[in-house]
């Protein structure tokens, strides 16, 4: 028998609807502080529809377009909920009008400063710059200087660091659950 599309699910439902394994929910709760599922007597998880279509977004944009979960976070941040929702469901009409929305307040200021705060901090995606050549220490770079100078790394340079850093950070955490 069929559930009531408002009917709550469990974490065995939810992961078997999308093809994820129950400890990577965990996990996304304790990144995620969006998704908030009710928990009973004993532990039991269970997901209200609006759970599961933010943790379908979420899905959707770590697996279908190559964000990171710090990207994600911010994405969640910035837009809301109903913006990784959107993007889960493929409403682009929604989608768009989500960040234009964003965008117009970013402008007139609402949400400038922790805009400009968190620029060089956030990565999202595939990365942004192309590695160069010095950048890997293979000598001089064909795009011209790669570092400030005042000897720090450049933003792209940095982005690619931090994005290798928290690659190697989810490998170290594979490695030691199978320890």
């Amino acid at each position: 028998m069929d559930k009531s599309p408002d009917a709550f699910r469990t974490i065995s439902e939810v992961a078997e609807e999308l093809d994820l394994p129950q400890h990577v929910l965990r996990f996304w709760e304790t990144r995620f502080t969006q998704i908030k599922p009710m928990k009973r007597g004993g532990g039991r998880r269970y997901y209200r529809p609006q759970d599961v279509d933010l943790i379908k977004g979420i899905r959707h944009m770590l697996y279908d377009q190559g964000y990171t979960i710090k990207g994600v976070q911010k994405l969640l941040r910035d837009n809301g909920n109903q913006f990784v929702v959107a993007v889960g469901r493929g409403d682009l009409a929604a989608v768009e009008a989500i960040a234009q929305k964003a965008h117009t307040e970013t402008e007139t200021g609402s949400g400038a400063e922790r805009a400009r705060g968190s620029e060089d901090e956030m990565l999202v995606g595939a990365p942004t710059a192309k590695p160069s050549r010095r950048f890997f220490g293979l000598g001089k770079s064909d795009d011209g200087p790669v570092q400030a100078d005042d000897g720090r790394l450049s933003k792209d340079n940095r982005a690619l660091l931090q994005e290798a850093l928290f690659d190697l950070l989810e490998c170290k955490r594979l490695l030691d659950q199978v320890r």
